[in-house]
């Protein structure tokens, strides 16, 4: 049998993150194949978000380690380029930026990604079907950026732009924060259907209820910056029965040969 020599379409090795000279992250490997969803769980205060946004080359954090995109290193890239290269990341808060439309900001970041001026016509086509795919009215277009909306339109305007610009790799970073149970399932409908063969999703989460409707590959537990336990969707049920205190125990007793 021949060995597989494709790199990984997402690799993380030893990435550390320091904010303000505190280190945040402290070393974290991470493999994500293509057509792979992979959740983070672990509780305020982990890291969990400041990962997200290293990765997406935030600028005010220091980030040591590699970070690879289909083998190439994104590291010395900023947020825009990666985004380019097909790097998402869905803002756990989203910004408002008045003045500027839906329509607007999203023909942009479509014409960005593909790297050509997007035809008017072509770029409606493919709103409106990400509009229908999250059962978004139409005079959503029209409005300022994320000014005035509710934390369900906010999210769902998220995965519209993941629906448009089919990144090689989403990094979700607490899509299911402020969802009623409805919203939610809309919203996780949207993750499944811009999931694919040829994509990898990081999904951010505290609590185990997105995954009832997003089911992943593989569940990381990140406590104290670190992922201290990796597994299946039944660790995510088991978190979800046992709480975090449980694993910090478990990992603290097994760090100390308790």
């Amino acid at each position: 049998m021949t060995a597989n020599t494709n790199p990984a379409l997402f690799t993380c090795r030893d990435v550390r993150v320091s904010v303000a000279g505190k280190e945040i992250v402290k070393g974290v490997d991470l493999e994500i194949n293509a057509g792979e969803k992979h959740a983070l769980m672990g509780p305020n205060g982990s890291g969990k978000s400041t990962l997200a946004a290293a990765l997406m080359g935030h600028p005010a954090y220091e980030v040591s380690g590699e970070i690879r995109l289909r083998g190439e290193e994104l590291s010395a890239l900023e947020p825009d380029e990666r985004a380019r290269k097909g790097v998402f990341l869905g803002f756990q808060y989203p910004v408002a930026v008045p003045g500027v439309t839906v329509a607007s900001f999203l023909r942009a970041a479509l014409s960005a990604r593909q790297g050509r001026e997007v035809p008017v016509r072509e770029f409606r086509l493919k709103m409106q079907e990400s509009f229908d795919a999250l059962d978004v009215p139409k005079d959503f277009a029209g409005r300022y950026l994320n000014d005035g909306f509710s934390g369900g339109e906010k999210k769902r305007l998220e995965i519209m732009q993941m629906l448009m610009l089919e990144p090689a790799v989403a990094l979700l970073d607490e899509t299911d924060s402020g969802l009623d149970i409805d919203a939610l399932k809309v919203v996780s409908a949207g993750v499944n259907k811009a999931s694919g063969p040829d994509t990898g999703i990081l999904l951010v989460t505290h609590y185990q209820r997105i995954l009832d409707h997003v089911q992943p590959d593989a569940v990381h537990v990140f406590m104290d910056g670190r992922i201290v336990r990796s597994g299946g969707p039944e660790l995510a049920r088991e978190l979800e029965e046992r709480g975090y205190d449980w694993l910090a125990d478990a990992t603290s007793t097994a760090a100390t040969g308790g």
